[in-house]
């Protein structure tokens, strides 16, 4: 459980993120390039995974990511402030991704995706974490590509339902029924030894 300390802590850490993304995104207005590869180091990570989840294909992933970046550089003015700059990175990321999903015929399984290894997840990985992200892999995939977004912004961006409601572009109801409907699911996939941490 965490404590009161560790939860304040880990507050003050985010405010202070938000802050040095507006800091560098008030230098990327300025066409400052080193301010841009700083925050494009920060999130790219976090928008591969989510687009992972969501478009399944590499190739598209790059194309979507490299199109939402681009975004914060060539019009850094349109980020009006009314949400954390995050927020506004992966509403852009989750449009272009529908709209690349759109246009595509069906899909193309990734056969590497259960191999694929996070950037953020260490050499020493146990078999079990490994079976475990192969069972997790293979349930979500059988979401829908809004309930996989749902579930990916919360539980791996640990982004809140009223955010995940403006990225998506909806109710922040209807992200809690998306949330129940793939919990739902995943508890049923991922019932015995993985079916508790759902």
């Amino acid at each position: 459980m965490e404590t009161v300390e560790t939860a304040g802590r880990v507050e003050v850490g985010a405010r202070a993120r938000a802050d040095d993304d507006l800091r560098l995104l008030a230098r990327i207005r300025r066409r400052d390039l080193k301010a841009f590869e700083a925050l494009y180091r920060h999130y790219q990570p976090r928008l591969t995974r989510f687009l992972m989840t969501l478009l399944r294909r590499p190739h598209l992933v790059e194309e979507v990511l490299d199109d939402t970046l681009l975004v914060l550089w060539d019009r850094p003015d349109s980020f009006a402030g009314r949400s954390k700059l995050s927020t506004w990175l992966f509403t852009i990321a989750w449009r272009k991704a529908m709209k690349a999903l759109r246009r595509q015929d069906e899909p193309i399984e990734d056969p590497f995706a259960d191999s694929r290894m996070s950037p953020d997840r260490s050499p020493e990985q146990t078999a079990g974490d490994q079976r475990m992200r192969a069972a997790l892999l293979e349930a979500l995939a059988a979401l829908s590509p809004e309930q996989r977004a749902v579930v990916d912004l919360c539980y791996f961006h640990e982004i809140g339902y009223r955010e995940i409601a403006q990225i998506m572009d909806c109710p922040v109801d209807t992200v809690k029924t998306r949330m129940f409907h793939a919990r739902r699911h995943l508890r049923r996939e991922l019932a015995g030894e993985f079916g508790d941490w759902i």
